[in-house]
């Protein structure tokens, strides 16, 4: 590409750092965790949401069990200002929940916060400026001096607010920008903010290392957190907090390295909406935790309800590649994956106090709302017959013998390919019932009597292309007299290979449905499947459809 040499390093790593965060494996327990969507999601829509919707996002954040939800910039516009005091006056604050506002370190704008969270209970005003090196020198060509000033005008603000609103409230602190920001300059500017307010261990000041524009690797970005941890003063009563956009899609790995490396509280979105590419997705980082054995203390098992509320709520749509929220994050669609991930489930039945360990799936997708056979087994032209004949048994309780499987898979894909579209579940079975259930014509015994002598004797009434036989013949079973009674008087060819019986339920009824496989005298393997009440009867209506599907390949119907 044209251009590369425009570009440079435009970050500061940390010097010499120590990386302990490295040496770890997992994250030990959830962080604290704080969704900025009405604010830094809602900033970011095309078209940001209304009153009422902000209401109905907020409460669906309290759904999920969300305790620290950032509800917007009341001192920006009406409408935010509106929010908040709804929220206040109609009491739509759990007492369990602190909410949190944002406010730049600007005089009129802190005052104007502290008016709308009047009757709030202790909630975190969230006070930032710029501090970069590009912010400073070309936004507001200011010396480092007089930013840190900005700073502490703003704390000092904050604390007069405190005192002539009565206003009990926490503190939080972004050197916004701190990515493009010298280390050490970041370390300086937060310091000063904890010597200015003074925090306590009831009192403890939040500082948020916010990853404005994901400039780095997120090694390097873990490295600055660990540096900032281990060296801000008062440390205990910090609450060392991290806010990740997505500039070069690491958002949350950003975040979870962050936690590695002494991060205990980190702000994100639902699905990772916000300015530019977005902020890390709160979703996918908690379900990380999840698939690792860690209570995230959120709450997404029906994810697919979340998933259609926000996408109402914002306009914006989920990438159907999402990690876990995504429609076909779970899909397969390859015939390999789909016979592993059938094979894993039924290892899984057949061991129930084994950890969940299945091919392909990294967590059981029935935890979160989803279903195994709309949403892992996905059928095109592509698939296989394990996933197909998996996604039946599933779905429709229809069990085929491995080898009709296999020919049913064949089928399936052929109207995938010639349709060119993946296949719904409803259209997989409805291929089954058309290719192999009850196939009367024009072979139909409609009526069988058996009787015991020297065996089994059967008297079979047969219709034929329009004509009614009635024909005798013996067998060493039931099925093998009718097989011989049409044989003997038709003059078919083939040999029964295969049969199987199953009960299958259809609304409060049980019926038994049969599969026989016989094998014509072209060496091919023809497949019928039966269902009736009576199991006796579903087997030669199974095997009925099988002679009937081999006479139409052979072109014969006698």
């Amino acid at each position: 590409m044209k251009n590369t040499d425009k570009y440079t390093r435009s970050f500061f790593p940390a010097p010499k750092p120590k990386m302990r965060w490295a040496e770890k494996t997992h994250i030990e327990k959830a962080p604290i965790w704080v969704s900025v969507d009405l604010r830094d999601g809602n900033q970011a829509l095309p078209v940001p949401m209304t009153l009422d919707e902000k209401i109905d996002f907020f409460m669906m954040l309290l759904s999920v069990g969300f305790k620290e939800i950032e509800v917007g910039f009341p001192a920006s516009n009406d409408t935010e200002y509106d929010f908040l005091r709804v929220l206040i006056e109609r009491s739509l604050i759990p007492d369990d929940v602190t909410i949190q506002v944002l406010m730049q370190a600007r005089s009129h704008i802190i005052r104007k916060t502290f008016e709308s969270l009047k009757g709030a209970k202790r909630p975190i005003v969230h006070l930032y400026n710029s501090t970069s090196v590009a912010q400073r020198q070309q936004v507001f060509k200011k010396s480092k001096e007089e930013i840190i000033n900005i700073a502490l005008e703003g704390v000092r603000e904050v604390k007069n607010c405190v005192k002539e609103f009565s206003q009990n409230v926490i503190l939080e602190y972004s050197p916004e920008s701190f990515t493009g920001t010298e280390l050490e300059f970041a370390l300086e500017i937060c310091n000063a903010v904890i010597r200015e307010w003074q925090p306590t261990s009831d009192n403890k000041i939040i500082i948020n290392l916010p990853v404005t524009v994901e400039l780095s690797l997120p090694h390097v970005y873990a490295n600055q957190i660990e540096y900032m941890s281990d060296n801000l003063i008062d440390r205990e009563n910090v609450i060392l907090s991290v806010h990740t956009h997505n500039d070069r899609g690491s958002a949350v790995a950003d975040s979870e390295l962050a936690v590695l490396a002494g991060a205990q509280r980190v702000e994100g979105t639902l699905f990772g909406n916000g300015e530019r590419t977005g902020n890390a997705d709160l979703v996918t980082m908690a379900l990380n935790l999840f698939a690792q054995g860690i209570e995230p203390g959120l709450d997404f098992s029906d994810i697919n309800s979340i998933a259609e509320r926000y996408e109402n709520l914002t306009g914006m749509k989920i990438n159907p590649r999402q990690p876990y929220s995504g429609a076909l994050v779970f899909a397969a669609f390859s015939g390999s994956h789909q016979d592993a991930i059938a094979k894993g489930m039924r290892y899984m039945v057949d061991k129930p106090d084994m950890k969940w360990d299945v091919p392909y799936l990294m967590i059981d997708p029935k935890d979160i709302g989803r279903t195994y056979d709309s949403d892992v087994i996905r059928v095109n032209s592509q698939s296989g017959k394990g996933g197909i004949g998996y996604l039946m048994e599933q779905r429709f309780g229809i069990d085929m013998p491995p080898k009709m499987r296999e020919d049913f898979g064949y089928a399936v894909k052929r109207v995938s390919d010639i349709r060119h579209k993946e296949l719904t579940p409803d259209e997989i079975h409805r291929i089954f019932l058309h290719e192999y259930l009850n196939f009367f014509i024009p072979l139909d015994v409609t009526e069988v009597h058996f009787i015991q002598k020297k065996g089994i004797f059967a008297m079979v009434t047969v219709a034929l292309d329009g004509q009614v036989y009635e024909f005798t013949a013996s067998g060493n079973g039931r099925i093998d007299a009718v097989s011989n009674a049409l044989k003997q008087n038709l003059g078919y060819e083939y040999n029964i290979v295969t049969y199987k019986e199953h009960a299958i339920s259809e609304g409060s009824a049980s019926k038994a449905l049969a599969y026989v496989g016989i094998e014509g005298k072209d060496k091919q393997l023809y497949w019928g499947a039966g269902i009736h009440d009576d199991i006796m009867a579903a087997s030669v209506n199974a095997m009925v459809s099988a002679i009937n599907r081999m006479q139409a390949a052979l072109g014969s119907s006698k």
